[in-house]
């Protein structure tokens, strides 16, 4: 039961197909599979310059991030470090900060990206204090 459930929530698999069970699983109405795919995550990873890596820099970052993430256009959201998980080839710790937000639409992700004050003042606020950033969005 718990694997067709991941299986369905990774695609949908079989969108048209009823449950005949009862039981959530491949089945899933077409109505939950729709709910499931139009939210979306946003991750972003900061590598803040050189100059900006002073405790007085983090904390004041820091509050920057979690002005950023009173958006109206986030759903929930999540920021961290690195976590110190053991090193791998394939696990990347060089970056200073993340942030995960969650969209209830990729509408609500647009308005983020285009207009949004608060996101606008943390770019604003920021732009400089970063050597790097990354975004990766999941769908």
């Amino acid at each position: 039961m718990v694997a067709r459930w991941r299986l369905a929530q990774r695609g949908c698999h079989d969108r048209a197909q009823k449950s005949t069970s009862g039981r959530l699983g491949v089945g899933l109405s077409m109505k939950l599979c729709l709910a499931i795919n139009l939210r979306m995550e946003h991750h972003v990873y900061f590598w803040l310059n050189e100059d900006r890596q002073t405790d007085h820099d983090r904390v004041f970052f820091e509050k920057g991030i979690e002005a950023l993430l009173l958006s109206p256009n986030v759903a929930s959201s999540h920021w961290g470090k690195p976590a110190a998980t053991p090193e791998r080839t394939v696990t990347d710790h060089s970056f200073d900060y993340a942030i995960s937000l969650k969209f209830d639409s990729i509408e609500s992700h647009n308005s983020y990206q285009e207009g949004d004050p608060i996101h606008d003042e943390f770019i604003s606020e920021f732009k400089e204090w970063w050597s790097k950033v990354l975004v990766m969005d999941l769908a």
